[in-house]
């Protein structure tokens, strides 16, 4: 009877105990929405460019400036020179290059679908390190031309007193500085002098890289602004926002009207003037196109228009329109930080060209822009 006792009690026991799990709440299961993640920030994209070093300061700028539009855009730009630039973007191991020298006709041919957009119009100066004498020296293109082939070697040489009355210029050597690397720059101070000097164009020639009859070399604008405030005494040229930035004196050159001008963002623009009527097409040869001894009673005769290149049928969608898009930025909004920077901002006619020009550019045939 005992035994019955428990065995009924212990059975009792159970049917309590199950009664008391059943009314434990149910295991809660995670929602759909507990267990998605958040999304993730785009990734940054980074877009490569390497050329000229003309340019430097504004692309340098647009850098900066467009990242706080694109936060998710970074643009590497090295100033490597302007024939580095071009070999890079012939190569693709770029996604854009600089040049301040439009291309060749053979550069041109070598680099099939390439598009040559103008982003800038900047001077060369004639620059030099004379203590105590600021900007303002007078020198005309066959003075330049024979100081940098050797043939004048003093400062006061008098073809270049007859031209400065009023300036005590030094008893002392010239020391010709000039770039070292294939240089855009160069090819605008050389289209100049090959303009200019008969004399030039017989020995030197001009292009990105020439035999420099005398002087010390430098790699890059920096390099010859570098070898300028090192040497009294010397001269050289530079783009004219690296003197200004670094306080380097200038010259006045006289100009085909005969006139000593000061390089300007407005005597620059008003050589290039003149030339924006009768612009190629972005994806035609640019290889003739030159400011250079322009006409006009104030116009500045050393400056160049300076060109982004890039292909026009892009390999990466992504990059691609990326691209298109930032170079659509930099003629248009970017054209705003030039002026401060000392480049000429572009006419209206020059971004229209540069909007059809930067529409030509696809993925597999479809606009990226």
């Amino acid at each position: 009877m005992n035994r019955l006792k428990i065995l009924l009690i212990l059975i009792l026991a159970g049917v309590l105990l199950a009664g008391c799990v059943s009314k434990q709440p149910a295991e809660v299961q995670p929602t759909v929405a507990q267990t998605v993640q958040p999304a993730k920030a785009p990734a940054t994209v980074t877009l490569n460019g390497a050329g000229a070093t003309f340019p430097y300061p504004l692309i340098s700028k647009w850098s900066s400036e467009y990242n706080k539009v694109k936060p998710n855009i970074q643009i590497n730009y090295q100033s490597v020179g302007s024939g580095a630039g071009i070999k890079q973007i012939t190569e693709r191991t770029v996604d854009f290059g600089a040049s301040d020298a439009p291309l060749t006709e053979q550069e041109f041919s070598n680099i099939s679908g390439i598009l040559q957009i103008p982003e800038s119009i900047g001077a060369v100066v004639v620059a030099y390190n004379l203590p105590d004498i600021q900007t303002g020296i007078k020198l005309s293109g066959d003075v330049v031309a024979d100081i940098f082939l050797g043939k004048i070697k003093k400062w006061n040489d008098p073809r270049i007193v007859s031209i400065n009355s009023g300036i005590q210029l030094p008893d002392k050597d010239i020391i010709v500085a000039h770039r070292s690397d294939g240089s855009g720059t160069t090819f605008v101070f050389t289209d100049y002098l090959y303009a200019v000097s008969p004399d030039w164009k017989s020995k030197v020639g001009k292009g990105k890289s020439v035999n420099w009859p005398v002087g010390l070399g430098g790699k890059g604008n920096e390099g010859v602004a570098g070898l300028l405030s090192q040497n009294p005494y010397s001269i050289g040229y530079i783009e004219l926002a690296y003197a200004k930035l670094q306080h380097i004196s200038y010259a006045y050159i006289r100009n085909k009207a005969g006139n000593f001008i000061e390089p300007t963002l407005e005597t620059t623009a008003n050589a290039a003037a003149g030339a924006v009527p009768t612009l190629p097409a972005g994806d035609a040869s640019w290889s003739s196109v030159s400011i250079v001894d322009a006409a006009g009673e104030n116009s500045y005769p050393i400056g160049s228009f300076t060109y982004f290149l890039a292909y026009k049928d892009q390999k990466d969608q992504t990059k691609g329109k990326l691209l298109a898009e930032f170079l659509w930025w930099a003629v248009h909004d970017g054209q705003k930080y030039s002026s401060d920077l000392l480049y000429v901002p572009l006419p209206n006619d020059v971004i229209s060209l540069n909007e059809k020009t930067i529409k030509l550019m696809n993925y597999n045939g479809q606009p990226l822009i």
